[in-house]
């Protein structure tokens, strides 16, 4: 049975435009295809090609944008691409000769791109360019400016699969209990009536309770949204994420969070700090839960096997069995890995908790507001221990009388010092590394 659905001629946001090296390529994995993100000197948009140089299949990615010509190049060889994939430089070439013959077979693929709602969005099938130009892109209507929205972004690259991702997100009732602390109170968690109000290939919806305050809406492939009415005077939250399928057993969330209504609280609050405290704390208390049960599932190796695996009674399951209605009539029940020469493994278990919960890897070195901090806290770190090192020794070798003045509010000052290096060393600087989440302690 062929899947209806092509996951291919889709439209996909790889990265908040914020987050991204406007001075040297970035890899980025989708839909099994490793691709490469770099922004052209002197042009208005990034560009995406396949990660792979067309001489030896050297990784673009680790190349570099040449100063003089403001192209790709390839760190192997040499070989430079302009901003269309067509190669404009082989220094193992006379020139003249590349300049009047640039067979096919020497430019790289180029996927179409668009930038809108801060978000980098790539075509994920290159040899379909006119229909990406008359497909419109999967955008959220609560990331608007003109209709008096504010938002913030967030990425990060997950250990489970796309299916997985998708589930958790269409799945509110958990948010209680998995996130107690963080945001919900286990003391909190109740019936959730859903209503489905669509349900196409096209287009998933549910309405929650009675008050219908609530709709979530999943335009695949990535689109899951949650629009949330607050009271009656039109305020209005919005949790968007783009769920992108990377590879077998790994996905990406691309999300913003949306209101029109307290908008200065994004202008206060620190990116990096949002993201340490809330974003990732909240994806990390996902993390080991959905790893195991994403492998437990597979263990069953039936056709279908959420149907007997699964027991969902309750009506907050009902976009749950939904979504994968959806997944088994118009996908045949499995993500295209077949179409890129990928055998897809089973999950098998990871018991190490700093390989699933690594922040730095899926986050930080993705972030630019993060990573920027890391570096400014080892900076401010290495200043701060050479200050109180030099304090100390100063006080150390002085003279009696020196030290007797200044000695005192020196050593003082030293100390403190210090005490902010280590804070900065074993409290703050972790947060962006690792942090364990363990729901056991969760009070």
């Amino acid at each position: 049975m062929s899947s209806e659905f092509n996951f291919f001629q889709q439209w996909y946001p790889l990265s908040p435009l914020q987050d991204l090296k406007r001075d040297r390529p970035t890899p980025v994995t989708l839909l099994g295809m490793r691709l490469v993100i770099w922004k052209p000197q002197n042009a208005d948009s990034f560009r995406v090609f396949l990660d792979q140089c067309p001489h030896r299949l050297a990784p673009l990615s680790e190349g570099r944008v040449d100063e003089e010509t403001g192209n790709l190049m390839c760190s192997y060889h040499g070989w430079q691409f302009d901003q269309g994939g067509v190669c404009t430089y082989i220094p193992q070439l006379d020139q003249e000769q590349l300049d009047k013959n640039i067979p096919q077979q020497y430019c790289v693929l180029s996927y179409p791109t668009r930038e809108e709602q801060d978000l980098l969005w790539v075509w994920a099938d290159p040899h379909s360019a006119d229909l990406a130009k008359t497909t419109s892109l999967p955008r959220s209507p609560q990331v608007d400016a003109g209709k008096g929205f504010a938002w913030d972004s967030f990425v990060r690259d997950l250990p489970y699969d796309w299916q997985t991702l998708i589930e958790n997100v269409a799945d509110p009732s958990h948010v209680p209990f998995t996130h107690h602390g963080v945001q919900g109170n286990r003391k909190q968690g109740r019936p959730i009536a859903m209503e489905i109000v669509e349900s196409s290939m096209q287009l998933v919806e549910v309405q929650l309770d009675r008050a219908r305050k609530t709709t979530i809406t999943f335009e695949p492939p990535c689109r899951l949204e949650y629009t949330i009415q607050i009271g009656t005077e039109g305020k209005q939250l919005g949790l968007i994420t783009y769920c992108i399928p990377t590879e077998p057993g790994k996905s990406r969330i691309v999300a913003q969070f949306s209101r029109n209504f307290a908008k200065n609280i994004q202008k206060i609050t620190p990116r990096w700090w949002e993201h340490l405290k809330v974003r990732n704390l909240v994806l990390d208390g996902d993390m080991v839960v959905l790893h195991q049960q994403e492998a437990f599932l597979q263990q069953k190796q039936e056709p279908n096997a959420w149907k007997t695996a699964y027991k969902l009674p309750a009506s907050s399951d009902r976009l749950v069995i939904e979504f994968r209605k959806w997944f088994d009539k118009y996908c045949d029940g499995k993500l295209p890995w077949a179409e890129v020469g990928i055998t897809a493994p089973m999950t098998q278990i990871n018991e190490d908790r700093k390989v699933l919960l690594d922040r730095y890897h899926q986050h930080t070195q993705h972030c630019e507001s993060c990573r920027q901090t890391l570096a400014k806290i080892q900076k401010i770190q290495v200043i701060l221990l050479i200050f109180s090192l030099a304090s100390l020794v100063s006080v150390a070798l002085a003279s009696d009388s020196w030290r007797g003045q200044f000695g005192l509010p020196l050593m003082l000052f030293g100390l403190i010092s210090l005490g902010f290096y280590s804070g900065l060393k074993w409290w703050l600087e972790p947060q962006f590394y690792f942090v364990d989440y363990v729901h056991a302690d969760k009070r």
